[in-house]
């Protein structure tokens, strides 16, 4: 039910980015990105977007993918359905605005999914977006090393590594997907969206 790797030959690994647009880190990451050579997946919250349409419309601009990561950051889980569709298509007219086409993909807010909020998702269209590297929980600040040692462990074809560039200060992130791009790339790794990832499978 939640993708957190694709089953691929190829060097690749897909950076994804919860909680913004934010005006402050999220164009840190796209500079860091740009630098790179990279793209990522920005799994964007509703209200956030309403907020900074002008730095959701820059990732869009420089290519990166936007995800759809509801419109208030609930738990699905708890909500009834006709709420969970609400959530996905308020955030999806306004990801429509900004890219001309829906997201291709969605990530749970908590990552929080049952039998239910799944059925909805696939009804929808949505493959639902997990990621290997939970242990780094970069949104509780824990240090730029914690962040960086956690992530690396995680590493290899087809990862799909999950940090925070919304909601509170995001500057450890920042710095460390300033190291980990560097160091992925110079071994040799593409760093791709998540769709791309997904097409990518054997």
């Amino acid at each position: 039910m939640l993708i957190q790797a694709i089953d691929t030959a190829s060097k690749v690994v897909a950076f994804t980015f919860d909680d913004g647009p934010n005006p402050v880190y999220t164009p840190q990451l796209l500079e860091i990105f740009a630098e790179a050579g990279g793209k990522a997946t920005f799994y964007m919250i509703g209200e956030q977007i309403a907020a900074h349409p002008e730095v959701a419309k820059l990732v869009h601009e420089q290519g990166h993918e936007i995800g759809n990561h509801t419109y208030t950051h609930p738990n699905m889980t708890e909500l009834p359905d006709e709420e969970i569709e609400s959530e996905l298509a308020r955030t999806e007219e306004l990801i429509k605005k900004i890219t001309g086409s829906r997201a291709a993909t969605m990530r749970l807010p908590y990552l929080a999914g049952d039998e239910r909020v799944h059925a909805i998702l696939a009804r929808n269209g949505y493959p639902s977006i997990g990621a290997l590297n939970m242990d780094a929980k970069d949104w509780d600040m824990p240090g730029v090393d914690h962040i960086l040692d956690s992530s690396r462990k995680e590493v290899r074809n087809g990862s799909i590594l999950i940090f925070h560039d919304g909601y509170g200060d995001r500057s450890q992130s920042v710095e460390a997907i300033r190291v980990l791009t560097q160091e992925l790339t110079a071994s040799g790794y593409r760093l791709v969206t998540v769709r791309e990832l997904l097409q990518m499978a054997k």
